[in-house]
């Protein structure tokens, strides 16, 4: 009788000592909810140019809850945005951390990309990205921060929008500073945006020779009605420890003439 206890306790333990590694298992790493939305200045595209509705561009993010969120086409203090921080009121509004880069003085202010975020931010940064000066293109940048993960872990975070002129000659140079990026990042590296490069183009098959993106055969996200081109992007660099949990194009068709993208991503420990 005592061998018999003795030899179901033995049992029981090490059957729980199985489940245990098993719920570890399945709860190991973090998930992290990515957004990228090139916001148009928050000028829907149905209204007038002077129009700006920042409460349908924070609507359309925060149906989404994401963790981070990468803004393109931003307006810092411009006259045709009524000379407000669009970061600011976005990042106000919905309770987010924000960084803003800018990348060229317009129209009385400023315009570039942000990071809104609801962990903690650091060592922010601006990298500036290349252009020909032949092709007078429109100065791009790649914002970073890096993100205090709950668990006390970081990892950096990019956000970038690139040349819109029908040659890639810009578009693959400034993929050139994204590789750059990735080569020289030794933490799990994210990055999103508006890329206005389609799948299988020669921009994008540089965005794939350093980065993994969240979708292979990725849906349209511009124009809003009818869409029929991918050009926005969630990406990480190929060393990162990260799973594709899933990739969603959102049908918002107001807010903005782009429509939003969201990945849900595993953080899995180096």
């Amino acid at each position: 009788m005592n061998r018999f206890r003795i030899y179901i306790t033995v049992a029981s333990m090490a059957a729980l000592a199985s489940c245990s590694k098993k719920i570890a298992a399945v709860g190991s790493g973090e998930t992290i909810r990515v957004m990228s939305y090139n916001i148009h200045h928050c000028n829907p595209p149905s209204k007038p140019e002077g129009f700006i509705d920042v409460d349908a561009v924070a609507n359309a993010i925060a149906q989404q809850k994401p963790d981070v969120v990468a803004l393109q086409e931003v307006d810092v203090n411009t006259n045709r945005s009524g000379k407000i921080n669009e970061a600011e009121v976005l990042a106000r509004k919905l309770k987010m951390n924000f960084f803003f880069a800018k990348a060229i003085n317009h129209d009385g202010g400023d315009y570039g990309v942000a990071i809104l975020s609801k962990y903690p931010m650091s060592e922010s940064n601006i990298k500036r990205l290349a252009t020909n000066p032949d092709t007078k293109g429109e100065p791009r940048v790649l914002a970073t921060a890096l993100l205090t993960m709950p668990n006390g872990n970081k990892i950096r975070f990019g956000c970038a929008h690139l040349d819109a002129q029908k040659t890639d000659i810009n578009r693959l140079l400034q993929m050139k500073g994204l590789q750059e990026a990735a080569a020289t990042e030794k933490r799990t590296f994210i990055i999103a945006g508006d890329f206005n490069s389609r799948p299988g183009s020669l921009p994008i098959n540089a965005l794939d020779s350093a980065y993994t993106r969240t979708c292979e055969t990725c849906e349209f996200t511009i124009p809003v009605i009818n869409p029929k081109s991918t050009i926005d992007y969630v990406a990480f660099s190929k060393t990162s420890p990260v799973e594709v949990i899933s990739h969603q194009v959102i049908p918002e068709r107001y807010a903005s003439d782009h429509l939003p993208i969201i990945s849900v991503l595993k953080l899995k420990s180096k």
